[in-house]
Parts: C-alpha cells; structure tokens; sequence
C-alpha cells in the first residue's frame, strides 16, 4: 500500500499511457496525463484496483514467494536459484488469483475516452466494471491475464533472484561472506539493481497493456491474444514501440522491489525482535 501510494502509481500511469500511445514520448505522456486530471491525473486508477492489487501483492505473492524459496533451499538451492523460484511461483500465484482483473481495470481506467468533452457524465469506476462484466463477463474482467502471469514470472523471478546475485556481490565487496546482516542501505541498493535490470521484460508489459487498453484503432485484432498483440505491435511500432515505457518502467521496478524485497526483509526482522521467534522463510 505505501509503496503504491507514493511512487508506485504515478510510475504505473507514465509506463501505461506510453505503452498504450507508443507515439508519445515521456514529457508527451505526462502532458496527457496532466491534461486529463492534472496532479489526480498520476493516481488514475489508485482506488480501488491499485490498492486492492497492492493488498493481495503482500498477502498472495509474499506468502508463496516465501514458501516457494522456503522448500528450494530446502532442496539444496543457492541463494539465486531459491530467489528466482520463489518470485516466479509467488507472481504466477498472485497473477491468476487476483492481479489479472485489478491490471485491467487500472489499464482501461488510464486509456478509456472521457467523454465529458462531449456535455456526458463520464462514467465512474465501479460503472466501467460492470459494463465490461455484462458486456464480456469474467473473461472480459480478465482479459490480458496470460500476459500479466507471464510478466509476474518474469518479473519477480527476475527482481527476486538478481537481488539476491547483487546481494551476493555486496557480501563479497564488504567482507559479510559468512552471514553477517547487511545494512538496511546495502538492502536497499542490492534490490535497486535487481528492480531495474528486471526491466528486460517490457514487451511482455507493452502487449498486456496492448491487450487491456481501450484505444480505439480500427487496425487492432478483434479477438486479440498474446502473439496477435506482439504482431500488431511490431508491425505499427517496430522493436521500439516493444520497449515503450521501458524508462518510467525500470523506475517503478526499482521502487516496487526495494519496498517488497527490502522493506519486506526490514519487517521481517522488526516481527523477530516484536516476537523473539527466529523469522525464517517458512514462516
């Protein structure tokens, strides 16, 4: 929830609306966003969709990621590979259970047509959602979700298990090979490296948001699914349009990892000292 409501949001609106108009720019983006809601404008689609994603965030995807890398290491797994298993089982957890219709909901709430500038009451949040529900049911209020699973796996599998290589690589750099804590700075720059180098995957967001957007472009697939979505794509946009966003993007993925990897180890360690049990994985 903090981290959504800070940061979190404005970054998802720049990265959404670059994606959904691939001619824009940054500051061209921005300039939309602020034309149609000026500073609120940066929170479209912040109540409820993004905090209900965000609660489920911590509650599914923490929990299994957690078990996930629990039972990995159990197995033997280093600290990557227990890392990378743990973020791919928690996304694709998190993914299916609830991001699918909240990733939906915020994208058309960004994308869709105000039509005040036409004298009509634009219609509000919950009105959108049971339009799409009545008009293409649960499916409709899904629609993108295979992509939004595949950028969860790839996402948190990435943010997961490249935090703890940069994590690795600080113990190495300051001399804490042998399980001496790192500072919380040390934390927060090993997840920072593992947010941002976890930006790869952006053609799988550019056809979620693709898939989920309600631009209107009579050249758009009608039935639209994951590789329609890439050709369209690529045909209108090229290798760049699959990158769009990519910058607001690795900032978002830096903040999002810093609050659930190392703001998450933090309370971890806050529940110890609250509890006097010994925080582990399973727990």
């Amino acid at each position: 929830m903090f981290e959504v409501t800070t940061l979190g949001q404005p970054l998802e609106v720049i990265k959404t609306t670059m994606a959904a108009n691939r001619k824009d720019g940054m500051p061209g983006a921005i300039s939309r966003i602020w034309s149609r809601g000026r500073f609120m404008g940066f929170y479209q689609g912040l109540i409820p969709w993004a905090w209900i994603e965000a609660s489920t965030k911590g509650a599914v995807l923490l929990f299994v990621a957690s078990e996930a890398e629990y039972y990995a290491r159990s197995f033997g797994a280093n600290n990557f590979v227990g890392g990378i298993t743990g973020g791919m089982v928690g996304g694709l957890a998190q993914a299916y259970a609830t991001m699918g219709f909240c990733t939906c909901m915020k994208t058309v709430e960004i994308t869709k047509h105000k039509v005040a500038a036409a004298g009509m009451k634009p219609p509000g949040t919950m009105e959108t959602f049971m339009n799409i529900y009545r008009a293409e049911g649960i499916r409709g209020i899904n629609r993108g979700v295979n992509a939004v699973a595949m950028r969860q796996v790839t996402n948190w599998g990435s943010r997961f298990g490249l935090s703890r290589i940069a994590e690795t690589g600080i113990r190495r750099v300051t001399g804490k090979e042998h399980g001496e804590k790192l500072s919380v700075w040390e934390k927060i720059t090993a997840s920072a490296l593992g947010g941002g180098l976890s930006a790869w995957n952006q053609p799988i967001e550019v056809v979620r948001v693709e898939m989920q957007s309600k631009t209107e472009d009579p050249n758009r697939p009608k039935n639209m699914t994951v590789g329609k979505a890439f050709k369209y794509i690529y045909s209108q946009n090229g290798l760049k349009g699959l990158y769009r966003g990519v910058t607001p993007r690795i900032g978002l993925g830096v903040w999002q990892t810093i609050c659930m990897v190392a703001l998450g180890d933090v309370a971890k360690e806050a529940v110890e000292k609250l509890t006097g049990d010994k925080v582990t994985a399973k727990h």
